[in-house]
């Protein structure tokens, strides 16, 4: 799915609990110092005091997390009763949390206790504001069929007539219906317009993001069609599979839908994630600043002519082409071409069937210089790929990245694309080049289907012993 309105509702959604929580702090102290008439003895101005929990907001933004109050259903109306009393109970969980801190660390936070008070009603006032001013302008934005996702319908079932009934009369479902593959006895009379005779054709003409299916008719083919264009699908379950546990259950208008997820690396895991990239990527480059700079000037030095950067066109995420840096391991008369074409040029075409049937490797490359393979057995070449990350090409962990020229050897890659690809993944750090391609690629799926944050870090952590030991290294 190439639109991101859900995300970028989710975060608006963060930075305005994040400003709520700072201004909670901030009112608590002029509510203390102005309407409150017993005397205190602090010094803080009110700016200095609300910067001081500056650092703890993100501990706070992980208890709104911990409350369900980022999942994608906080948007539904029947939700929104639900959502004001956890936001209750997490404005108070936080502050006790803040005031935990303080006992622990002695760092003097609230100087006056019934400051604390005061900042869990104005939290709580104050986030239950923002929410509300952006579900008023997530559902301004919807009614305009602005950022709504193009919704396909498929089936021949009732389901069929009361989703399309459903998407066309609320615009605030966050859909827009702009095809439905059915007979026209479940199509409502004033939508038989947007039918279409096959989903090849709807597919073609509507540019959906997402596919809703009614009947239980050809679900493979339906399903593969969906990750084959990155979009959404959801399947429309019968009274008797209701029970079914195959994915996760919505209420679109009063139809339920099992939305199937290609990767749980949606929505907040999103945002998170991005957000780990960041802090992650920007730790690494300025501890490993002055090595990187060593290197490019030896690349300099050693060929004054050639580039010391390698650019290389990869695919991530959706069949996006991004540019991949790397320090140029390669003789330059090799660099930019692809295998085949390096060997044939060197006169060596034999050894192109040896790199292919080897996992895309071959011992002792002619195409690698001397300080190349110490930079490929290192790992160091691949420093500037943490640049990639701070952009958002790629992220730290995840598949590897495809070289568009060599797709013809993957086979169906719709799942692989799916997600970011990574600077390591659990691939690489499950014997790097020592195992097989095959190897390499079922883990890259178990890992786009099974990730978390935690995995994450779990890989991290080994890339690092990986890197140091240099196993599986070429």
């Amino acid at each position: 799915m190439k639109r991101e309105t859900g995300l970028i509702f989710h975060i608006f959604l963060i930075l305005g609990d994040a400003i709520a929580i700072f201004l909670s702090f901030f009112v608590a102290y002029i509510m203390r110092t102005h309407l409150d008439q017993r005397p205190f003895y602090f010094e803080s101005a009110p700016l200095e005091f609300a910067i001081s929990f500056l650092f703890l907001i993100p501990l706070y933004l992980i208890i709104l997390a911990a409350f369900g109050l980022y999942r994608k259903s906080i948007f539904l109306r029947q939700s929104r009763w639900l959502e004001i009393g956890r936001l209750f109970l997490a404005s108070v969980v936080g502050v006790m949390a803040i005031i935990s801190y303080d006992f622990l660390f002695n760092a003097d936070l609230f100087p006056v206790r019934v400051m604390a008070l005061y900042a869990i009603i104005s939290c709580f006032i104050f986030l239950c504001f923002f929410r509300g001013a952006i579900r008023l302008l997530r559902s301004s934005i919807l009614k305009k069929r602005r950022a709504a996702l193009r919704a396909i319908i498929i089936g021949n079932t009732k389901n069929t007539e009361y989703l399309a009934d459903y998407i066309s009369a609320f615009p605030e479902s966050g859909f827009s219906l702009v095809g439905i593959v059915a007979g026209s006895k479940y199509i409502p009379k004033d939508l038989r317009r947007k039918q279409y005779s096959s989903l090849k054709e709807a597919l073609k003409k509507s540019k959906p993001d997402v596919i809703f299916q009614t009947d239980d008719r050809r679900t493979e083919y339906v399903y593969r069609q969906a990750i084959n264009r990155h979009l959404l699908y959801y399947f429309v379950p019968s009274s008797a599979m209701l029970s079914s546990q195959m994915g996760e259950l919505e209420l679109i208008g009063d139809t339920p839908a099992i939305l199937v997820r290609v990767t749980p690396l949606i929505g907040s895991a999103k945002v998170a994630k991005r957000l780990c990239d960041i802090i992650v990527s920007t730790i690494v480059i300025i501890i490993t600043a002055i090595p990187m700079l060593i290197i490019w000037l030896t690349e300099k030095i050693s060929n004054p002519r050639a580039p010391a950067i390698y650019k290389s066109t990869r695919l991530s995420r959706y069949d996006r082409r991004v540019k991949i840096y790397k320090f140029r391991s390669m003789k330059p008369e090799y660099s930019g071409i692809t295998p085949e074409e390096a060997f044939t040029k060197m006169g060596k075409p034999q050894l192109i069937k040896k790199y292919r049937d080897n996992g895309d490797q071959i011992p002792n490359d002619p195409r690698i210089t001397k300080f190349g393979k110490f930079l490929r057995s290192s790992s160091l070449d691949e420093l500037p790929q943490l640049f990639n990350v701070l952009k958002g090409d790629i992220s730290i962990v995840g598949p590897r990245a495809l070289v568009p020229g060599e797709l013809h050897h993957y086979g169906d890659r719709s799942q692989l694309l799916s997600v970011k690809s990574g600077l390591t993944g659990l691939a690489q750090v499950s014997g790097r080049r020592d195992i097989s391609f095959g190897e390499r690629r079922a883990l890259d799926l178990y890992y786009i289907q099974n990730w978390s944050l935690g995995l994450d870090f779990r890989i991290m952590f080994k890339t690092i012993g990986t890197i140091l030991f240099r196993k599986g290294a070429r």
